[in-house]
């Protein structure tokens, strides 16, 4: 097996393929093509994109092998440049992708829900308070309703019934007492 060749070699190699040299591409893609995927490899960690990047990189210098320019350095050197360029976009793209991915993510999930918990909780509660409703007196249940679902205050509610306001006060007390406890009765459960 012979040794790595030359960058001379290299540098022919390239100068050929520049002019469309179809033999001299698949020696310079013996040449340089373990190592661009070892590079490329090692950015990615990924083999199957290390593979996939590898081909896009042996593409682009076949492609451009005419803006070499070998007063600028090897052309290995050019051809790793190449490479690791590929690599570093190609990481930004999959994190820029998982980013978007989970923005959208976050968005689309959170929201609704956070709008269907707080709905079902709301309902639960509304469930219960109606439930503990039916353990109230009368009285209590009448009084309880207006001042708190419908917004009297305890003199309307007392004018409302028309029940003496220190009896529609001792009521409410007793029932929202007995509503305290009923719920916390529901939660416990």
């Amino acid at each position: 097996m012979p040794g790595p060749q030359p960058a001379s070699d290299a540098g022919t190699l390239l100068k050929a393929v520049a002019r469309g040299d179809e033999r001299a591409f698949g020696k310079l893609y013996d040449l340089v093509a373990p190592r661009v995927y070892g590079l490329i490899r090692r950015v990615l960690r990924d083999p199957a994109q290390a593979e996939e990047v590898t081909q896009e990189v042996l593409v682009e210098v076949w492609r451009s092998a005419a803006r070499f320019d070998p007063d600028r350095g090897s052309p290995t050197a050019w051809v790793f440049t190449i490479a690791h360029r590929r690599a570093v976009d190609r990481v930004r793209a999959e994190q820029s992708a998982a980013a978007r991915t989970i923005r959208v993510g976050i968005a689309s999930v959170d929201t609704p829900y956070d709008a269907v918990a707080d709905e079902v909780t709301l309902r639960l509660e509304r469930q219960q308070v109606r439930h503990c409703l039916d353990y109230l007196t009368e009285l209590q249940r009448q009084a309880v309703t207006l001042a708190y679902y419908q917004g009297h205050t305890y003199p309307q509610v007392s004018e409302l019934l028309d029940v003496p306001l220190p009896t529609v006060k001792t009521r409410m007390r007793d029932g929202l007492i007995r509503l305290r406890d009923c719920l916390s009765a529901e939660a416990a459960a």
